[in-house]
């Protein structure tokens, strides 16, 4: 697997970045599809064997035991100094001031609860899950710049907003001589293309790296329409995001399966391709709850589409609602 650099950054990235949302104790936090520890070693591990060199992961993951399980696999499997790591501040982990949003109190406690669970000295890319309507953008990203200049943070990202708050919080890093943020985490795939309207324009004028999170839309892009699993049963988000669009959604889901059959390859295969070859993707988060997802996400490295399958499968696509 090939690295690549985070937008204009310096950061060096792997082409794929592993997701870690399903790693963790299925009985905290909101996920009851995640996996045990053992299990999400093999995963950790496999994905290192692979190529993978960045791992994406936040402390709200199964109530922090994501963290935890990725760290412990991390220090067993591969040397510090040659991954990236990835975590998130934002959503509630437990009650008081400092336990949840962006607060310069929250930030600096949630980074340091985060960096004891992985057990490392520093996180490579912290970024803000959301953005906190409560907490002026000055004094979030002055918490995050402290962190910055401290070494516990190498650099700073942000995640699913709109356009607007994405150019304040840069135009106010820049007048407060602050970091500014040099990624964007954005729910960016063949179902949701609401981002190539202001967000990734922006991104590409500002030199962001844009690092897409459910690339197959929770599993709908890899397989073909009405099929279930147990994850469609019990993923509460996959029923939020995409429930108002589905007759524009069976027809994508459909031309995946068209150029999956001609290509003789799988529908995952495909979707990651087409998200690959966006000129504003820097990497792609893929999630993993078998070794054949890790083998599929690699083969899809090696796909080319051509210009009239590209077309194929954005023909159909019609406006989402905003969904972070």
């Amino acid at each position: 697997m090939e690295t690549t650099r985070l937008g204009t950054s310096g950061l060096q990235i792997s082409e794929l970045t592993l997701g870690c949302m399903s790693f963790g104790e299925s009985k905290q936090g909101t996920h009851e599809w995640t996996l045990p520890e053992d299990e999400s070693r093999v995963l950790i591990k496999a994905a290192v064997d692979a190529g993978f060199t960045t791992f994406d992961t936040a402390n709200s993951y199964s109530a922090g035991t994501g963290e935890e399980f990725l760290g412990r696999a991390l220090k067993d499997f591969t040397r510090r100094e040659e991954i990236v790591i990835a975590s998130k501040v934002f959503f509630r982990m437990h009650p008081g001031p400092k336990g949840g949003g962006l607060s310069r109190g929250a930030i600096i406690q949630q980074a340091e609860d985060s960096l004891r669970r992985l057990g490392t000295d520093y996180i490579d890319l912290y970024q803000i899950h959301r953005w906190d309507d409560e907490v002026p953008i000055e004094e979030t990203l002055s918490a995050l710049d402290d962190l910055v200049r401290s070494g516990k943070v190498r650099y700073i990202g942000a995640s699913s907003m709109f356009a607007w708050q994405f150019s304040k919080a840069q135009y106010t890093a820049d007048a407060i001589g602050a970091t500014r943020f040099v990624s964007m985490q954005d729910h960016y795939n063949l179902l949701n293309r609401e981002d190539e309207r202001e967000m990734h324009p922006l991104c590409l004028d500002q030199g962001v790296g844009v690092l897409p999170w459910s690339p197959l839309a929770r599993g709908l892009l890899a397989r073909p329409w009405g099929e279930r699993t147990g994850r469609t049963e019990t993923d509460l988000v996959t029923a939020k995001l995409y429930t108002d669009t589905q007759e524009a959604d069976k027809a994508v889901i459909d031309n995946v399966g068209r150029v999956a059959e001609g290509r003789g390859i799988s529908r995952a295969q495909v979707s990651l391709a087409w998200l690959r070859q966006r000129p504003v993707v820097s990497s792609i988060i893929v999630g993993a709850t078998k070794l054949s997802h890790l083998t599929e996400a690699v083969d899809s490295l090696d796909v080319d589409l051509t210009a009239e399958e590209i077309a194929l499968l954005e023909e159909a696509y019609v406006p989402h609602p905003f969904g972070f």
